[in-house]
């Protein structure tokens, strides 16, 4: 069996290999990787408890994605496994992907399953901080936890020597930050901004329900799935928070229209009613950190001062994502990262390029949410509820989100009727780079740099204004 495994091995790319060495080892990383005999263990949640595995029972269920047909791949791979679990060798690393702050990524198959494809996020321990080392341990937590289609699925987790592999989805369609710089002057259309930033609202949605402020949005971390939907990625600057989920009462007046009819024919009747709902909040409004990292682009005014901050950051960069999406550039940026930082902080309102009139409502969204005091910040209280609410979103149900056809965007050519293939290849674009601030304030800008941390239609699909007229004048798994 050891030489089957050695030559198995010797089929992957050297710099795939280089990945797994350890520096320690005198040995190939052919022969290393066969001798290990490494083990998976994987979430036993999504399978059924026939299947043998080395994992403990985690303490979350994951029923939404418990028929996603990778989990069939994994059980089929473990089925035919010697010892009934899932081994190193039973993957087929097919190239790297991209190399972010604390690894690289790997696009791999099974071996003896062709039909899904996976990512493998592989960090080399050793060569962290502790710092960095605990932002490893907090993504992989968080990873553990998450049941939702717009949030990837932690299909393994392994841990051999000074490695630790990460076993998710792989997004064929690339980032938003890529496929954003292929429209005419970055700028996608307002039905497609409408579509990826509802997708990512109720993200974020889920996440504050469970606690985890996610401080690390940006197109460049918004993946797109093979039929079109997105995925959120990268969760190591998170943190975690208290929070009370509550059902709560809400009022709405909505005027109905309808025609009656007597002897002198039709006559127009106008009915005002008022309906009760039931709503779902789940904020974290007590979370609090003073840990400021990030994006610079993205920061919100508390998070650059560093007098602390909460799940509002959020909120913030949820502003920043649409302004980028709508304008191709964020709102704040200055001729250098301390100038944007100095915009942010300052008593500068957001500017907007041109007023155009179908974008009034993406406007007065955009302006609730970049109010640099947290507290009258849109989501402040009540979250995504309150922003789901907000004119630009009217026309979408909530709960059907998932199910509707992705629009039509510049560089994404579509598999059959619903799915959507790969990011057409052009010029690949640097991703920007995370910042660590040590409570950084105002006047700490002007007198040193910040350290760097590396830092056709169908029922589903929801019409908006068309925004063709304007589109047409406006020519990684890290």
């Amino acid at each position: 069996m050891a030489a089957m495994e050695e030559e198995y091995y010797s089929h992957f790319p050297s710099d795939l290999d280089l990945s797994f060495t350890s520096c320690t080892s005198t040995t190939s990383a052919r022969s290393s990787l066969a001798r290990s005999s490494l083990t998976l263990s994987f979430n036993e949640s999504r399978l059924s408890s026939s299947t043998s595995t080395a994992a403990t029972t985690p303490r979350y269920s994951r029923p939404h994605r418990s028929s996603d047909p990778h989990w069939a791949a994994i059980k089929a791979a473990t089925n035919i496994s010697s010892d009934g679990k899932l081994h190193l060798r039973h993957l087929n690393l097919l190239r790297h992907l991209g190399t972010g702050n604390l690894g690289r990524v790997f696009l791999c198959r099974l071996r003896d399953y062709e039909h899904a494809n996976f990512a493998l996020k592989v960090v080399d321990k050793d060569s962290l901080t502790s710092k960095k080392l605990s932002h490893v341990q907090m993504e992989a937590q968080i990873l553990s936890m998450l049941d939702h289609p717009f949030l990837p699925t932690l299909y393994a987790h392994l841990n051999v020597s000074h490695y630790a592999c990460l076993l998710i989805d792989y997004c064929p369609g690339g980032d938003l930050h890529s496929l954003l710089r292929r429209q005419p002057n970055n700028r996608l259309s307002l039905q497609a901004v409408r579509f990826f930033a509802a997708e990512v609202l109720v993200a974020l949605e889920y996440l504050h329900a469970l606690g985890v402020v996610y401080r690390d949005l940006k197109p460049e971390n918004v993946l797109i799935r093979e039929d079109g939907h997105i995925m959120l990625s990268d969760f190591d600057l998170c943190f975690m928070a208290d929070v009370a989920p509550t059902l709560q009462q809400s009022r709405a007046h909505r005027t109905t229209r309808s025609r009656s009819f007597n002897c002198l024919g039709s006559v127009p009747t106008k009915l005002d009613r008022e309906e009760r709902a039931a709503e779902f909040v789940a904020e974290p409004t007590t979370a609090f950190s003073r840990s400021c990292v990030g994006t610079h682009e993205y920061l919100a005014p508390e998070l650059v001062s560093g007098s602390g901050h909460g799940s509002g950051v959020d909120w913030w960069a949820f502003g920043v994502f649409i302004y980028e999406l709508l304008h191709g550039t964020t709102p704040f940026r200055g001729g250098s990262k301390e100038g944007t930082l100095r915009n942010i902080v300052s008593s500068r309102q957001v500017r907007f390029h041109v007023a155009e009139r179908e974008k009034e409502e993406a406007r007065d969204l955009i302006e609730k949410l970049l109010v640099k005091d947290p507290r009258r910040r849109l989501g402040y209280a009540r979250g995504a509820t309150d922003i789901k609410r907000h004119p630009f979103f009217d026309g979408i149900k909530w709960s059907l989100i998932r199910n509707y056809r992705p629009p039509e965007v510049r560089g994404l050519a579509r598999r059959g009727k619903t799915h959507v293939g790969h990011v057409s290849a052009g010029a690949t674009h640097k991703r920007r780079q995370r910042w660590w601030w040590k409570r950084v304030g105002l006047f700490s800008l002007k007198k040193k740099k910040a350290s760097r941390c590396n830092s056709t239609h169908n029922s589903n699909y929801y019409h908006y204004v068309s925004d063709n007229n304007s589109h047409n004048n406006n020519n990684s798994h890290i």
